[in-house]
């Protein structure tokens, strides 16, 4: 939304996502004088009550802004990359971790060590090993897999 830096070329500045940043400070201070407020109250009556209702229908008006803004001008139109996503994962020698289960602690790093000496991924290792059948290695690879939408059994 604003060009970047005289010393960085192509730089764009964040500044919605920071703009956003600043409605949350405020909802945060709001929220302490809402706490305070409403300590502050006696019994049923509350005498504070007016800065209570300022407070949280300002926060409440300058969130909805800020969501409306953020979605409109910042997050509509954003794409994955999903080539480029499951090159990362591929890559990932993080990965090791969810075959663990599935090819046990010692193998699994080696195959770590060999990933990260090699350069070559864990999952191009493990199919050239055949350690894990190729639809199990699919479905613990799936993003269901992944979050742990479902489980995979071990071998």
């Amino acid at each position: 939304m604003q060009s970047g830096s005289s010393i960085m070329p192509g730089k764009i500045n964040p500044v919605i996502p920071e703009v956003v940043n600043q409605v949350a400070f405020e909802v945060i201070g709001n929220d302490l004088t809402v706490t305070m407020a409403a300590e502050g109250g006696q019994l049923q009556l509350n005498a504070f009550e007016p800065i209570i209702a300022h407070s949280l229908f300002k926060s409440l008006t300058h969130l909805h802004a800020a969501c409306l803004t953020l979605e409109s001008r910042c997050i509509r139109g954003i794409t994955a990359n999903k080539a480029q996503l499951e090159a990362i994962v591929a890559n990932s020698i993080g990965i090791v971790t969810v075959l663990n289960p599935f090819i046990g602690y010692e193998t699994a790093t080696a195959v770590a060590l060999e990933a990260h000496r090699s350069g070559r991924g864990v999952i191009e290792i493990v199919r050239e090993r055949q350690l894990v059948p190729e639809e199990t290695l699919e479905k613990i690879l799936s993003p269901e897999g992944l979050c742990h939408l479902h489980k995979a059994e071990p071998v």
